[in-house]
């Protein structure tokens, strides 16, 4: 049978895979498009199996939230380059699959390649080991979260793919939520008052705070003194309601809540990358220069 463009075309359409590759697959498969098709899978298969030790750091967050802005996932998949990251089929399966696990309501990333995609019909898992031989690099799914503010707000921010954030926000409004949203994104807290600072965090914090004010020299009593206002400073730094707020730093975050009548109920907080040996970039500081342009 005659490998025409027409059949070729087909199957690169079908399977993601190269030309060359297309061709060569038709041929061995005398022109059988389905046994072409579920050769070039099973070859992608292990070409991802493969890649799978190599480190990706790069990649993308998204969001998806339903209509009514209740429930919103945030989910980070990653690939080795930013090229990669820039190309319009890894962005539309991130997207889809981040939408995908909200409507299916996936609880985690296990659960989440299972799921068929919406166009194909084929699993997450399979469409991304497909991804990873047309591309040729690692994609991992590396994690999901949801956030579910029953009857209240949440609010999200995106900054480049790079950082996401879903805020659940009792009261105020989608401004309010959004604000939030971008807040958390540039300043990373830890959580959002003092009351939910680990207990091993605080001491281990007093203790060095305690170390070093000791060495001033000065009496005990001053030395405590010293310590309660340094460790006062620092839980303002790491809590979301004591830091002072992105777009007004003469208030903090509690004090701009207060004034638009809203409540922090919860937040996640996603950075591609984090945690991964990467090389360093600074993306609060692209987050603050695009607040300030915004101003």
């Amino acid at each position: 049978m005659a490998i025409t463009a027409a059949l070729v075309k087909e199957v690169r359409e079908r399977t993601g895979a190269g030309m060359m590759e297309c061709k060569k697959a038709l041929v061995e498969a005398e022109g059988d498009i389905d046994a072409a098709i579920e050769a070039l899978r099973i070859q992608g298969q292990a070409k991802a199996d493969k890649k799978a030790a190599r480190v990706a750091a790069e990649g993308l967050v998204a969001v998806s939230l339903d209509e009514k802005a209740h429930v919103g996932v945030i989910i980070e998949v990653n690939c080795e380059t930013d090229f990669v990251a820039k190309k319009d089929e890894f962005k539309s399966f991130v997207d889809e699959v981040a939408q995908l696990a909200r409507q299916r309501e996936a609880r985690d990333v296990e659960a989440l390649s299972q799921l068929p995609m919406v166009a194909g019909g084929e699993t997450v898992d399979t469409r991304r080991r497909e991804l990873v031989a047309a591309i040729g690099e690692n994609i991992s799914i590396r994690r999901l979260a949801q956030l579910d503010a029953g009857q209240h707000r949440v609010g999200h921010y995106v900054h480049g793919g790079r950082i996401g954030v879903l805020v659940a926000v009792q009261g105020g409004d989608e401004q309010v939520a959004r604000d939030l949203a971008m807040h958390i994104s540039w300043s990373r807290p830890m959580c959002i008052d003092e009351d939910q600072v680990p207990v091993d965090v605080l001491e281990k914090e007093r203790s060095i705070l305690r170390a070093q004010a000791a060495e001033s020299g000065k009496p005990p009593e001053i030395v405590e003194k010293m310590v309660t206002g340094r460790l006062k400073k620092y839980l303002s730094e790491i809590t979301l309601l004591g830091q002072p707020f992105v777009k007004d730093s003469e208030l903090s975050v509690a004090k701009y809540l207060s004034g638009a009548d809203a409540r922090v109920v919860d937040y996640v907080r996603f950075e591609v990358g984090e945690g991964i040996d990467k090389k360093s970039e600074n993306f609060a500081e692209e987050v603050m220069a695009q607040v300030r342009g915004s101003t």
